[in-house]
């Protein structure tokens, strides 16, 4: 009987040591997805946003926290990223530990709670132009419409938002006056319920959200996520479109394929892998760019010019179309054309005699009589010979001298067949005739 018991007991024992990892694992079973949103908001960074949904939404994770820290960005990219977190099923909570401005308070507003560290600000969300000047009355009103939409999806006044973006709204108790922009600091967030509360840390932010068992996955851009966030900003693009322009350009006055033509090709290549890692550009794009070029080549040995047009229009619109902005990508392509002319001008001015390649495309020289050619026989000897008209002069017309037929025009009046005429003037092929005064001898 007492074997009986002991035995009992020792299975009891065994199985309970073999559930115990079990519970553990079972009281951490829930995941939180850690995501930051950091420097400035633009393509790339919904591409990354995009990509850490997926993973969270796949792992079944009980919330996303966005750790946000950023200067504001475009809001084309903020509107994406705001419509991804709307699309979501997962608890989205915003932790602003450092600034959300502008286009990043847009998106912390489109969060389902907002919490922010002590020292942290929200706010100043006006639409500024690529110059840094205000926006047309259009695109501020439209933004001004967003900002406060965004207010609305979580019960928040909408009045905060409309300040943080327009300077007409008058709240001096938070220093925006008319013609300020509204920032609230994180006190001021949470007595006007745009902030849940503040937090010293991340893992106090855990604490009150009642996240602080779960097990905390961080996501962070890779190599490849970089590269394409750098190269989708919509300063840099401008830029590499401009150097594979000069780049082309330089290539026409060197030998074979050199440093510029490499410059540029790369330059190319690097635009068309961010957009693709960026996930703003489709192999199509490719495929058109790769069609313009072999469009372009044909253009050397087909007449007409055809070909070079056609290509020329396939590698812009397949640029244009890699873009997530259409406006904004064929800004950047004229700016970058702009360029090349201007390199293309400087260089035919200095560099003309020079050029490799353009020789095949523009004449360069010149063929006067001073370096040896001659365009006609310049028959001087009919200077002041009669001749008789063959045919009416219209005053161009013919004249039959010593049995040769020659082309030739009047000084300006009509003259009839079979009149006495006396060559004036020699110019080359050009021979000019006035009708005779006096018959004279035709010799």
């Amino acid at each position: 009987m007492h074997k009986m018991i002991g035995r009992v007991l020792l299975f009891i024992l065994f199985v309970s040591v073999l559930a115990f990892p079990l519970l553990e694992t079972g009281a951490a079973a829930s995941k939180v997805y850690k995501v930051p949103v950091e420097n400035v908001v633009e393509k790339g960074l919904y591409a990354f946003l995009q990509r850490s949904f997926a993973e969270a939404d796949a792992a079944g994770a009980e919330a996303i926290i966005l750790e946000i820290n950023t200067p504001g960005g475009f809001t084309d990219a903020a509107d994406q990223i705001a419509r991804l977190m709307d699309d979501s099923d997962l608890k989205i909570i915003a932790y602003v530990n450092n600034k959300a401005m502008s286009a990043g308070a847009f998106i912390a507003l489109h969060a389902d709670e907002i919490y922010m560290s002590s020292t942290a600000t929200i706010g100043a969300a006006q639409v500024i132009d690529s110059e840094g000047n205000a926006a047309t009355v259009k695109a501020q009103s439209a933004w001004v419409a967003d900002m406060i939409t965004a207010a609305e999806l979580n019960g928040r006044k909408p009045i905060y938002a409309q300040a943080m973006a327009d300077p007409k709204v008058d709240l001096p108790k938070y220093r925006a006056g008319v013609g300020d922009l509204l920032t609230l600091k994180a006190d001021e967030a949470k007595e006007v319920e745009y902030s849940e509360g503040t937090v010293a840390s991340f893992k106090e932010l855990l604490k009150v959200t009642g996240l602080e068992n779960a097990e905390i996955i961080s996501t962070n851009e890779t190599f490849t996520e970089s590269i394409a966030r750098f190269i989708t900003h919509p300063v840099v693009v401008p830029i590499l479109l401009s150097i594979a322009g000069l780049g082309f350009v330089l290539e026409m006055y060197s030998p074979g394929f050199g440093v510029a033509g490499t410059m540029a090709a790369s330059s190319l290549a690097l635009f068309f892998y961010g957009h693709l890692v960026a996930g703003l550009a489709g192999y199509e794009t490719i495929i058109l760019f790769l069609i313009g070029v072999v469009l372009i080549v044909a253009e050397f040995f087909l007449p007409h010019g055809i070909a070079g047009v056609i290509g020329t229009l396939a590698i812009i619109g397949s640029i244009i179309m890699a873009g997530g902005n259409p406006m904004y990508m064929a800004i950047s392509v004229l700016i970058a054309v702009a360029i090349a002319v201007i390199g293309m001008v400087i260089i035919m001015k200095f560099f003309g005699k020079k050029l490799h390649l353009l020789n095949k495309v523009v004449l360069m020289d010149t063929t006067d009589t001073e370096s040896g050619y001659v365009s006609n026989v310049n028959r001087v000897e009919l200077l002041g010979r009669i001749a008789k008209t063959s045919t009416a002069l219209r005053p161009s017309g013919a004249i039959e001298l010593d049995g040769e037929r020659i082309d030739v025009v009047s000084e300006g009046s009509y003259i009839a067949k079979g009149i006495h005429v006396i060559i004036v003037k020699v110019e080359g092929s050009r021979i000019v005739v006035r009708e005779s005064v006096e018959k004279g001898e035709i010799k």
